[in-house]
């Protein structure tokens, strides 16, 4: 088996003529895309229609090229994309294939596994079944990447349902009250659960400490490779697994580094070193040609402060914090690699350590070992 990754810049929400190219020049084998990550223009919170727009285009034009109708595509890909490219950041959206007939190299290969969870009600969000059904989808994902091992995991990407009021209604009247009757508030717990969840079923939460009575109180524990997102236009939880595996092949690879803070910069550098950049204080032109992908995820801190100095970004009443950290780490992160087509997300609930998070990346090896 042998991943590909493809990348395409994104004019508006509904433009997929980049990978319509690739499908009509050969590049991309429509029958092989096994999901689709990308970010859009919209501001990423409950009335951000982008994303939809998006996953509707895309899943229109796969089921135009494969024969298949949109459901029969949508229920089999996952399109997994994030609202809000604040600052420097582009709009873009990432594809995935699979092939087979590829004989395993001397090194593990890049390798992905996709799964869904059960539909999700309002009630569910935040909750102990959302916890568990996600711990379930990611293990299922990853025996269907074949990776053995929790370490070769280095990314856990996962899209959840958002509700919008009427839905958070329409449950409480008939007696199944969600966790909050705010779809913002209730957005965050279910980023929250489904990481706990992505952490229980890799090891990095210990079960008994994986329940709903530690979601969004208990900030000691969380994944340091999961990336939830939320919206309207899922109904379940969208699972998608990244990591290594000896059984792929292929010339690409993946690692992952934490960010202590919104300004952690060491790790980011240590890990271009171990995957043989040179460059620092950032990438050269030739090696940001390297990247494939790059996937962040940032929150501002819970305590009001950077590193000692207050910041204001969760007192703005006038915009959501993610939008201001997103711009921020967004802005750090790209300066380092020359590459402003970053998956950035804001939410990191129980997705890394408070106030940081994770930069995963895939790049073409170098050429050594």
């Amino acid at each position: 088996m042998q991943t590909g990754v493809h990348r395409f810049s994104l004019p508006d929400p509904g433009d997929v003529s980049g990978l319509a190219l690739a499908i009509e020049e050969g590049t991309v084998d429509p029958a092989e895309i096994v999901a689709v990550i990308g970010k859009t223009h919209g501001n990423g919170l409950v009335n951000d229609y982008t994303r939809g727009y998006l996953a509707q285009s895309l899943a229109l034009l796969i089921g135009q090229a494969t024969g298949q109708s949109l459901d029969a595509v949508r229920t089999q890909i996952p399109f997994i994309f994030s609202g809000g490219v604040e600052g420097v950041l582009s709009p873009h959206y990432t594809v995935f294939t699979v092939s087979a007939g590829h004989t395993p190299g001397p090194r593990k290969g890049l390798a992905i596994g996709v799964s869904f969870t059960p539909e999700l009600l309002p009630e569910d969000i935040g909750r102990q079944r959302q916890i568990d059904v996600t711990a379930d989808a990611v293990a299922d994902a990853m025996h269907r990447a074949s990776i053995d091992a929790p370490e070769d995991v280095h990314f856990v990407q996962i899209k959840g349902p958002a509700f919008q009021q009427g839905d958070i209604v329409s449950s409480m009247r008939a007696g199944r009250p969600p966790i909050t009757d705010n779809p913002g508030k209730l957005m965050g717990f279910g980023r929250a659960a489904s990481a706990l969840g992505v952490g229980k079923a890799l090891g990095h939460v210990p079960p008994a400490r994986a329940v709903a009575g530690a979601v969004l109180k208990d900030f000691d524990l969380y994944s340091p490779v999961a990336s939830v997102s939320a919206g309207v236009e899922v109904r379940c939880n969208e699972v998608v697994v990244i990591g290594l595996s000896a059984r792929w092949s292929g010339d690409l690879t993946i690692t992952h580094a934490p960010m202590a803070d919104a300004l952690d910069i060491s790790g980011i550098h240590t890990m271009l070193g171990g995957l043989g950049f040179a460059g620092a204080p950032q990438l050269s032109s030739s090696e940001t040609a390297r990247i494939k992908a790059c996937f962040v995820k940032c929150e501002a801190s819970r305590d009001g402060a950077v590193r000692g100095n207050f910041h204001t970004m969760l007192n703005d009443g006038d915009m959501d914090q993610q939008r201001h950290i997103r711009g921020a780490v967004g802005a750090v992160v790209a300066s380092i690699l020359g590459d402003t087509a970053l998956f950035v997300s804001g939410g990191a609930e129980h997705q890394g350590p408070d106030g940081g998070g994770l930069v995963s990346l895939i790049v073409e090896h170098n050429g050594e070992g």
